[in-house]
């Protein structure tokens, strides 16, 4: 078994492109936590944290809150063994959730349309959703996900 990379949040912060106060902020708030100390009492952070600072960096470009990310975050939990798997969903997730929020952006515009030029609209995007999301379900369903 190859031993844990750790890192202290100097390193941390240069791979995941934050300042180290950004680092204390998000471990204050609970976002990630260290893997351990060290001897000099150091606070050590994992792989699996650089990944989820990471996610962190990218759902806050996406324009999410601070809240929005703990409760995304906190329905992951640690990455199991199948941490390729769990990232991808986890990507998913919040490509999913960002999309969300672009139709709501739309919304008013598709509302004002005229019901022909809505047609065309909905003609032309709903084959590639309605598979997307067909396609997403077999895939959560062979896994007995749900």
């Amino acid at each position: 078994m190859s031993e844990l990379l750790l890192y202290r949040i100097g390193e941390l912060s240069k791979l995941a492109g934050v300042s180290p106060r950004t680092i204390d902020f998000y471990t204050s708030m609970g976002l990630i936590e260290p893997e351990r100390r060290s001897a000099k009492n150091y606070r050590l952070y994992s792989d699996e944290t650089l990944s989820r600072l990471k996610r962190i960096v990218q759902m806050k470009q996406d324009k999410y809150s601070l809240d929005e990310i703990k409760t995304s975050l906190s329905g992951w939990g640690k990455v199991s063994s199948h941490e390729e798997v769990s990232e991808q969903l986890i990507e998913l997730e919040i490509h999913l959730e960002q999309l969300q929020r672009e139709v709501k952006a739309i919304e008013p515009v598709i509302s004002q349309l005229k019901p022909g030029q809505a047609k065309q609209v909905f003609k032309r995007l709903i084959p590639q959703t309605a598979a997307c999301v067909e396609t997403l379900m077999l895939l959560l369903n062979k896994g007995g996900i749900m």
